[in-house]
């Protein structure tokens, strides 16, 4: 008991830390950190199994292809190509972005289509002199609502697909693409409403983006060509994951040393490496050692089995429970460790003679891919667009996130406790 209270007390003073923006983010998570294995919750050894070295893998590849591709005006192109096709309109950009990112993110991770998209978004907001947060929040949330779609958009799901076979990619495009669409137009027409009178630019400046000849923007083609194949076999690799096994991480890695290796050119690896936003690196590890506290003392696990238990194993209370609780605890706390906590439990149930258990998968997998939008550290997606923004002077505080994503959080899960009891449990 004095080992839980001691990794909860060390959790919620690096939260406060955190929200409060005094001191940066990733030195306090490294704090936090350091300040378990020191205080006896874990040992170094078992500090470092908490590491998700795939989702670092993951983060670090992509970053190095994303560096490498930027300096053949690839992104240039596609921001000036999007707003040709809004008519250079603010509002209308803001809808064709947040729908690209939620498409590519049912399809890709979305880490990896944020890292594609922020570059695009600083550039074409640039060139309209419109203030590029809202599109950074709509992107982020639109990101978290587009991966919940399918079995490879968001890490939750990969594991509940890997623990439970029955639930195939077609079986999660099925289930989850309905609500995931319905919940991406509530949000997209909420940012619309929210902040469409401050979206606006000047008619000249509509006039140059519409005169420019988006072919102009790609500056190095030979490079380009090199940087797409790999994209593309990557992104192909990503799709074949359930047949070769093969983790996200060592494909994105293995793509950018091979990017690196067909360029050929040493300031490439310079460059390359400087792209990584290594901040956001250590502010995972931090977290992930953090969180690893909560789970070694079984303070996760605690709260996990208190909530099945309150439901007497009742297939509704339970589906209903499941979805809010894994939301809530989704938006504060890494929604990875969690689900790994609460798929063996359900798997109990199962065990325990309690049949039916469809709905309550699909509630795990939408309360913790949704309740990632609730706060900047809900998911990896929030993290990475935050430390994007930050490098290129943009701050994007934790209070100013939670005042936004919090309430549509709240909405998403809203539609889809309606949505679950409909189709599963009447």
């Amino acid at each position: 008991m004095e080992q839980e209270t001691i990794a909860g007390i060390i959790f919620v003073a690096m939260y406060a830390v955190i929200v409060s923006e005094k001191i940066h983010r990733t030195i306090i998570a490294m704090i936090g950190a350091i300040l378990m294995i020191i205080m006896g919750i874990m040992t170094q050894e078992t500090a470092v199994h908490h590491i998700d070295f795939n989702t670092l893998g993951l983060l670090i590849g992509m970053m190095i292809i994303v560096a490498i591709t930027s300096k053949t005006g690839l992104f240039n192109f596609i921001a000036v190509w999007a707003a040709k096709k809004a008519k250079a309109d603010p509002v209308n950009l803001l809808v064709y972005l947040s729908l690209i990112t939620a498409i590519c993110s049912a399809f890709l991770d979305n880490v990896t289509t944020v890292l594609l998209m922020v570059p695009v978004t600083f550039s074409i907001t640039t060139k309209l002199h419109v203030d590029v947060m809202p599109y950074l929040l709509a992107q982020v949330i639109a990101s978290n609502v587009g991966g919940t779609a399918t079995l490879i958009g968001d890490p939750p799901n990969i594991m509940i697909g890997s623990a439970v076979k029955e639930l195939t990619f077609a079986a999660f495009i099925e289930n989850l693409a309905i609500i995931s669409i319905i919940n991406l137009i509530l949000i997209t027409a909420i940012f619309v409403l929210l902040y469409r009178k401050h979206l606006t630019t000047k008619p000249e400046l509509k006039a140059l983006v519409m005169q420019e000849n988006e072919w102009d923007e790609l500056k190095d083609i030979p490079l380009l060509r090199k940087c797409l194949f790999v994209l593309g076999l990557v992104i192909l690799m990503f799709f074949l994951h359930s047949l070769t096994g093969l983790e996200s991480s060592l494909i994105a890695i293995a793509g950018a040393f091979l990017l690196l290796l067909l360029v050929g050119k040493e300031e490439f690896v310079e460059h390359a490496m400087h792209g990584v936003e290594w901040p956001t690196i250590f502010f995972f590890i931090g977290l992930f050692i953090a969180v690893g506290g909560l789970v070694e003392t079984g303070v996760i696990r605690d709260l996990a089995v208190q909530g099945v238990n309150l439901t007497g194993g009742d297939v509704t209370k339970t589906s209903m429970l499941v979805l809010w609780m894994s939301a809530i605890v989704s938006a504060f706390l890494d929604n990875i460790p969690f689900v790994a906590t609460m798929i063996p439990l359900i798997q109990d149930m199962g065990a325990m003679g309690v049949s039916n258990l469809e709905p309550v998968w699909w509630s795990l997998a939408l309360g913790a891919c949704l309740g990632g939008n609730g706060t900047i550290i809900g998911a990896s997606a929030n993290v990475i667009v935050a430390g994007m923004a930050a490098e290129r002077g943009v701050p994007m505080t934790f209070v100013r996130f939670m005042m936004v994503g919090f309430p549509l959080m709240i909405l998403t899960i809203l539609t889809s406790t309606v949505y679950v009891y409909l189709r599963y449990l009447m």
